[in-house]
């Protein structure tokens, strides 16, 4: 049997130079690194298309889109997080499961949704491409969307959307696969590597680091020669304030509660693969066929759980390594 041949994107001979050269950039420079590739594809797309704003999002739980990334008219847009609505271009990829184009309804649904960046300003045009990954069953999981916007009017053609939407596929099977990755570390055995999740622990050390690489480099600025006064008061300021920032971020881990990882850190490797497991239902013949042991060493396991755990119930248990593991 021949193999399907795949359809070629139709874009023009220049679109298609610019995006061959962006595949293989993307490929080398920015697996690891999310920051960098959001604003080389803003770099990328404007280089097919006047683009004055432009953003990424992510959906999470039922009603929040997180922004992490934003540009508009050249300034870099802080990453915020809101509760979208029924009207707004969110609820429309979610109802739709397509691209989203200005021209669908003079930008009503663009404008209904909570504004991005320079609130005085109206864009003229927009292009917002939806995100999905693989689910085990029923359609692709939207997970979220690049955003193109023009103050002009009629900026982005048919060539410009077909660009986009190829781009956005490109983001799309970056981050999946970073997903696949995870998920294949956490179907290690719990009791040989631990639990492999994020946790407010690691949230605080990457920020921690992160403002320390500032400081530092403000500090260097510091001894260069020829800084002015008033540019030296300002690099002094930055260094102060990223160092109340260290100081605090290690302060507020202090406030977090104690007792979900005490009780954890109170198991064997083995009983703490029980324990994670439990934060996901399993029953006991779940937990046995996961685990490759028997019932009767379930049990076992599950006793001396809620033994040490001062517990009766394992939902309580399960509820309480979630905590944990949330920190």
């Amino acid at each position: 049997m021949e193999s399907e041949k795949v359809a070629p994107l139709r874009v023009d001979a220049e679109t298609a130079i610019i995006l061959r050269e962006a595949y293989h950039k993307i490929e080398a420079l920015f697996r690891a690194d999310h920051y960098g590739l959001y604003d080389y594809v803003r770099v990328v797309a404007g280089k097919i298309a006047r683009v004055d704003a432009f953003y990424v999002g992510f959906l999470q739980g039922t009603s929040r889109v997180r922004f992490p990334y934003g540009y508009d008219d050249g300034e870099y847009v802080n990453p915020d997080t809101h509760i979208f609505g029924p009207n707004g271009q969110t609820a429309w990829l979610i109802k739709h499961r397509h691209t989203y184009r200005f021209a669908y309804d003079n930008g009503a649904t663009l404008h209904a949704g909570v504004p991005v960046g320079d609130l005085r300003r109206r864009s003229g045009d927009a292009v917002t491409v939806p995100m999905f990954r693989p689910a085990k069953e029923g359609p692709d999981q939207l997970f979220g969307m690049l955003s193109m916007q023009s103050y002009e009017s009629k900026a982005y053609d048919d060539n410009a959307v077909r660009a986009f939407e190829w781009l956005c596929e490109v983001v799309e099977r970056v981050l999946t696969r970073e997903g696949e990755d995870r998920e294949s570390l956490r179907r290690l055995p719990a009791g040989d590597v631990g639990p492999n999740l994020l946790t407010s622990d690691h949230v605080m050390e990457y920020l921690t680091h992160r403002v320390a690489s500032i400081r530092e480099i403000a500090a260097e600025a510091l001894d260069e020669p020829d800084v002015s006064t008033a540019v030296h008061t300002h690099l002094e300021r930055i260094v102060d304030a990223a160092e109340h920032i260290q100081s605090e971020l290690i302060e507020m881990l202090m406030e977090t509660d104690e007792g979900p990882e005490r009780r954890f850190s109170s198991l064997t490797k083995a009983q703490q693969a029980v324990a994670v497991l439990l934060t996901d239902g399993l029953d006991n013949d779940q937990l046995a066929a996961e685990l490759g042991v028997s019932l009767n060493t379930v049990k076992t396991h599950l006793s001396a759980i809620l033994r040490k755990y001062g517990f009766r119930y394992r939902s309580q248990v399960a509820d309480d390594v979630r905590r944990y593991l949330a920190r």
